[in-house]
């Protein structure tokens, strides 16, 4: 192993004395530390694993290393909440080292079972050579909280025609069978799905490849999530390798899902719609949801991206999850609304009404870093019309609506410290409509935007300067009736 190794694979208890609690300091005074949402206390925070509801509460676990902002040793680490708002922390759920996860505990998802909950995922391992070999690995928590590491992986090998890339399983069960999907590169470095079948969690059948309309759809597909609704099956996934095409895949690596006809777990076979954008922005990535016990459909991703680089590195800490959103399927397409319990986050209101004449209006109702925005636009003539925000004396964050182009346009150009800015620094999609609802939940070093009612969604990390705290409204060329209220969080 050369130096680099030796860092990256780390358990917590190899580190120098004192080198986590000068990272913790370093994260604890850094002026983009979120207020409300799920961060590491130092470290590198990556996908949400495991997001289940179990005796009463959601439990949530993330991908975390500890001991620097980049891909080393993952834990999974411990987050529960009964209501989707306040989380707990609960401190490492699942720590790594032992033969199955040497390198690491990857991503994977939970189950409950005899009143435990299941929890599986993929084991990092490699070889002196440094080659990888995934595991697909068990841990089990009881009613206690406690969790248990079975010591050998219940799936072992990948099968013939796939390479070492063979990670993520996500569980469910249908018609007395328990099913997982893992995502996977074939033998020819293009991206698939490939289904395993159990009945009792701890012993898994390989039935073969899902067979997909999608052919050779980049080289990897990162952290699927089967699940069906209103009829219909939903494969979520992110694929790796996708090259841009107009005003979509604009990222390093995109996220999206298929819908059709429910599974055939038989045949193996979906039949599905083309592939969609989960999300318009800059920063979302492995995405996972679960079922809530009202029925629900929630979902929670990773607010970064892989192979990224963020400002917050320097302060000893990256990345953020997402807010929970309740998903719905309209027409084939997925609606995403942010979870109705985040309204108890909602603390002093302000309200602001006016006709927008070619003109910029501040708000001076309103300054702040952390809080729920909801404006609508109505009655517009205007060429473009929309919100500046985080603004400052040289910066701001754009969001505005093209009615000339029919587009929804995010601009963070002047946003603060730059990121990715080689992947471009405006988001764009099309949106065909009279009358625009922009939500945004803006926190200190990222924004939400859910365009009217989930229809859209925009998630991106922001790095202004904690003095950038204004709102202002526009319109160009015509005029635009605005209607706004503002809750800080």
């Amino acid at each position: 192993m050369n130096i680099s190794d030796e860092l990256k694979y780390r358990k917590l208890e190899q580190a120098q004395p004192g080198e986590f609690e000068q990272l913790q300091e370093k994260a604890k005074g850094c002026p983009w530390r979120q207020s409300y949402h799920i961060q590491a206390s130092a470290g590198l925070l990556n996908d949400p694993n495991g997001f289940t509801f179990y005796q009463g509460e959601y439990h949530l676990f993330y991908q975390w290393f500890p001991l620097g902002t980049f891909h080393g040793m993952k834990y999974w680490y411990h987050m529960k909440s009964s209501d989707l708002v306040h989380w707990e922390d609960v401190g490492v759920g699942i720590e790594p080292g032992d033969p199955q996860d040497s390198h690491g505990a990857y991503s994977g998802s939970g189950i409950v079972k005899d009143d435990k909950l299941y929890l599986m995922y993929t084991g990092n391992t490699r070889d002196e050579q440094g080659e990888r070999h995934p595991f697909q690995n068990l841990a089990v928590m009881d009613s206690t909280g406690k969790i248990k590491k079975r010591s050998r992986p219940v799936i072992k090998a990948v099968p013939k025609g796939y390479t070492e890339h063979y990670r993520d399983p996500k569980i469910w069960f249908s018609g007395g069978k328990y099913f997982c999907v893992i995502g996977a590169q074939r033998a020819n470095e293009t991206g698939c799905a490939v289904l395993y079948s159990s009945s009792d969690l701890e012993a898994w059948d390989f039935e073969g490849e899902i067979a997909t309309s999608l052919g050779d759809f980049g080289y990897m597909w990162e952290c699927p999530d089967y699940f069906e609704m209103d009829q219909q099956g939903v494969l979520l996934f992110s694929p790796q390798g996708i090259s841009p095409e107009g005003d979509h895949y604009r990222n390093i690596y995109q996220s999206g899902y298929i819908v059709g006809k429910p599974l055939d777990t038989e045949r193996r076979s979906f039949v599905h719609g083309s592939f969609q954008e989960l999300d318009r922005g800059f920063d979302f990535y492995a995405q996972q949801t679960t079922a809530a016990p009202d029925g629900r459909r929630i979902l929670v991703a990773w607010m970064g991206l892989p192979d990224t680089n963020y400002p917050t590195d320097s302060n000893g800490w990256a990345n953020c999850l997402t807010l929970p959103r309740e998903i719905t399927l309209r027409e084939g397409k997925m609606i995403q609304q942010p979870v109705r319990e985040l309204q108890m986050l909602r603390k002093q209101e302000v309200k602001f009404e006016s006709t927008l004449q070619d003109e910029v209006n501040t708000f001076e109702g309103f300054s702040g870093t952390s809080y729920e925005l909801i404006c609508e636009f109505s009655g517009a003539n205007a060429e473009r019309f929309g919100i500046e925000f985080r603004t400052g004396e040289t910066e701001k964050t754009v969001l505005l609506y093209d009615r000339v182009e029919k587009e929804v346009i995010l601009d963070r150009s002047e946003s603060g410290q730059p990121v990715a800015t080689e992947y471009g620094t405006e988001r764009r999609c099309s949106l065909d409509a009279d009358n625009i609802k922009f939500q945004l939940f803006v926190d200190s070093s990222s924004v939400e935007i859910f365009v009217n009612d989930g229809e859209e969604v925009f998630t991106s990390r922001i790095f202004p300067s904690m003095n950038s705290t204004g709102i202002r409204f526009f319109a160009q060329g015509g005029s635009a009736a605005c209607k706004a209220t503002v809750w800080s969080i």
